[in-house]
């Protein structure tokens, strides 16, 4: 709900949703969406997908072409181009996810869960993936996760929302250095202090979502 306010595909019960100063009313074009499932269209080549919010945008055919082929050399997947999804691993449809929604230029990118489904090695393998492309683009990511680990590795800032309604309780800014190598931070101190504390402050809001589940 919160990256639907965001988006504009929902309107806020009180008070107002302001994106780079202003309100929101409606989709932005300045704002990428990955999901938590795939959202690639199945009957489309890997190229194809890639190249479908520039085609959308009206960019000529050439040039969206020869732009998705940068960005799928860019995650790792040249030779994957006529591929169709069924025919990739989880983790390379979210490459192609990656590269569908950078090659858009995204000020905001808004994420989902989108690793969640992975598994806990790809899942790695993926953090780096979008923070080497994160470290290129340079766009805000909103990202929603329910892995703490996760969310330090990734992020300046961790928000811990009560347990509902959905209320900012706590916000935790990460001071770890950048670049950063994801499958080494975690076992630094700095990185097991944080997530203790965090960790001392979510407890309380998934033991109260427990309680409301068993009543």
């Amino acid at each position: 709900t919160t990256l639907n306010l965001v988006t504009g595909l929902a309107s806020p019960s009180a008070g107002e949703v302001r994106v780079m100063g202003a309100p929101v009313k409606g989709i932005d074009s300045r704002i990428g969406f990955v999901f938590q499932s795939d959202a690639l269209f199945p009957w489309r080549t890997v190229i194809e997908n890639v190249m479908a919010g520039p085609l959308f945008r009206g960019r000529a055919k050439a040039e969206a072409t020869a732009a998705a082929r940068d960005w799928l050399a860019r995650v790792g997947l040249a030779r994957f181009e006529h591929h169709y999804p069924h025919q990739l691993s989880g983790g390379m449809r979210k490459r192609v996810a990656l590269a569908q929604t950078f090659i858009n230029g995204p000020e905001i990118l808004l994420m989902d869960e989108p690793f969640s489904a992975l598994d806990v090695q790809t899942r790695v393998l993926m953090h780096e993936e979008l923070l080497r492309l994160w470290s290129e683009a340079r766009a805000s990511v909103v990202f929603v996760t329910h892995d703490l680990e996760e969310a330090i590795a990734l992020a300046d800032k961790v928000y811990v929302l009560t347990a509902g309604p959905a209320t900012v309780k706590s916000v935790y800014t990460i001071d770890l250095p950048r670049p950063r190598v994801v499958a080494d931070i975690r076992y630094e101190q700095s990185f097991i202090d944080y997530s203790r504390t965090i960790w001392a402050d979510l407890k309380e809001e998934v033991e109260t979502s427990y309680a409301r589940a068993a009543a």
